[in-house]
């Protein structure tokens, strides 16, 4: 143990998600910055992608990429050349396509992060040790679910024992926000806003620049009649802050546990998830699934989806991973 404390470099990553997020046609829901690793959960708004102008195009790209934006912004200088023309609407309609991709996002985001680690390490090579693992989120259950586990890292890991002092989190962060919106605010409200961890979070920041957290009233639903997720924002910090109490007596008191989550039973019970399934869920998310998470139904469909796509698999219909635990844990 080297016994630095490289929190800075938690903060850095914060700051480049969020600036990545205000080019790309990606959104950031929930995000955990850990000690060793970090955990994202983004939306890829695909709609907002197509509705960019070339124009709009070019912009993003040369203020993500500054010299690799030459060739595109001299190609549009000339475009009344029918060769630059072509090559012009290749190029834009290859980076738009990059522009709402998440291996392109976090391709941006671990090489910036890494170099500049390495710059402040005077080293060189690989910081990263292998490349990101990503799944599906098919329905509000799972996105649900996951962004909660999301945000529960550093309770899980005995970091810390409450929402507000769960630093480098999304949960932090929409707790500063809407802190920073009250006028009367409570005596954890002002400590929350003098943290010195959350300076990055605290101080003013060009819009222009960095990206804010998607609104949960802004994620969208599963189908037209319900075109949004049925919970509130007030309704996720309390759901939260119950759940970190549960998951302190999860070991030792199960059933107190389970007792504990039992007030929030109306909230669970409009994204229909049973409490066991939720404290399951927020635990061991991450063991349950593969390519995708959802209820067994979404991960069925899915996996037709990737067939008929022309995704190969040596037994396409032999077994689907994931299914069985999904029924589990969310029924059909």
């Amino acid at each position: 143990m080297s016994g630095r404390n490289f929190d800075h470099r938690k903060q850095w990553l914060v700051i480049r998600i969020k600036e990545l997020a205000a080019g790309f046609a990606i959104d950031v829901c929930a995000y955990a910055v850990m000690s060793n690793h970090y955990h994202l959960v983004l939306h890829v708004d695909l709609a907002d992608a197509k509705s960019w102008s070339d124009e709009e195009v070019i912009k993003r790209w040369t203020a993500l990429f500054p010299s690799n934006g030459k060739l595109i912004e001299t190609l549009y200088l000339n475009r009344k050349s029918k060769t630059a023309q072509k090559q012009l609407h290749k190029k834009i309609e290859e980076r738009r396509s990059r522009l709402s991709d998440i291996s392109w996002f976090m391709r941006c985001l671990n090489e910036s992060f890494a170099r500049r680690a390495n710059r402040e390490d005077e080293c060189s090579g690989r910081f990263w040790e292998g490349r990101f693992k990503s799944q599906a989120l098919l329905d509000e259950k799972a996105l649900v679910t996951c962004m909660a586990y999301v945000d529960l890292n550093p309770v899980r890991a005995g970091i810390t024992d409450a929402l507000d002092s769960s630093d480098f989190t999304s949960i932090q962060e929409r707790l500063i926000v809407h802190a920073k919106q009250v006028k009367n605010r409570s005596y954890r409200q002002h400590r929350l806003l003098t943290r010195r961890a959350a300076k990055h979070l605290l101080g003013r920041q060009s819009a222009s620049r960095q990206s804010r957290l998607k609104s949960l009233s802004e994620l969208p639903g599963v189908s037209e009649t319900s075109p949004s997720l049925p919970i509130s924002q007030q309704s996720y910090f309390d759901l939260l802050d119950t759940t970190v109490k549960a998951l302190s007596l999860l070991k030792d008191e199960k059933e107190k546990a389970l007792a504990v989550m039992e007030d929030k039973q109306s909230v669970l019970g409009d994204l229909n998830i049973g409490t066991r399934s939720w404290l399951k869920g927020v635990t061991k998310f991450h063991r349950y699934y593969a390519h995708a998470a959802g209820t067994e139904s979404s991960i069925i469909n899915f996996h037709k989806h990737r067939i008929k796509t022309g995704e190969k698999f040596k037994h396409p219909d032999k077994w689907i991973r994931g299914a069985k635990p999904a029924k589990q844990l969310f029924g059909t």
